[in-house]
């Protein structure tokens, strides 16, 4: 398992594949798809393009099989995984555990990791929380909305989210 940093050209086709594996969660929640892509084209750009950003292919015996856009933080060493796929075609087998491992492998100076999750998505939570070793530390919902912003449109449970943390190593 390797990554391999995206290349401007890369990030039409990189949105695509994500866009792809985001919606068959929608699918397997809901049974079909809001009429905006998710996550929305807008927000991928952002993600992209935001101060920090670190995007990666995800490589299995060298053929992309996901990837994962992070904010690094060289200063508080507190990073984010802000989107992270893995091919559908590839669920299942380890490959997102052993791609998470490659992420951290690659930035060992983290102090702490911070990801989101819609509330719905169960793989997704048991995924950061049995395999990978976070916690749920926050919930977002309509008491408690999102900081930075609104919950996309057209999502199952009215868009919640839980936020997530692994601490790596102690901040003091």
């Amino acid at each position: 398992m390797t990554l391999q940093v995206a290349d401007k050209r890369d990030l039409p086709g990189f949105k695509r594949e994500l866009q792809e594996a985001f919606s068959a969660a929608v699918i397997d929640a809901v049974g079909s798809v809001p009429d905006q892509s998710i996550p929305s084209g807008d927000d991928v750009e952002e993600s992209f393009s935001a101060p920090g950003a670190a995007t990666y292919h995800v490589l299995l015996d060298g053929i992309r099989v996901g990837g994962a856009v992070l904010t690094i933080d060289p200063v508080s060493h507190r990073n984010s995984l802000d989107l992270f796929y893995i091919s559908i075609r590839q669920h299942g087998r380890g490959v997102g555990q052993r791609a998470w491992q490659a992420i951290e492998a690659r930035y060992p100076e983290t102090k702490v990791w911070q990801t989101f999750t819609p509330y719905f998505e169960k793989r997704n939570i048991h995924f950061y929380v049995n395999k990978c070793g976070f916690k749920i530390v926050e919930y977002y919902n309509a008491h408690n909305p999102l900081p930075h912003r609104p919950a996309p449109e057209g999502m199952p449970d009215d868009g919640d989210f839980f936020r997530f943390e692994k601490i790596m190593r102690d901040e003091r």
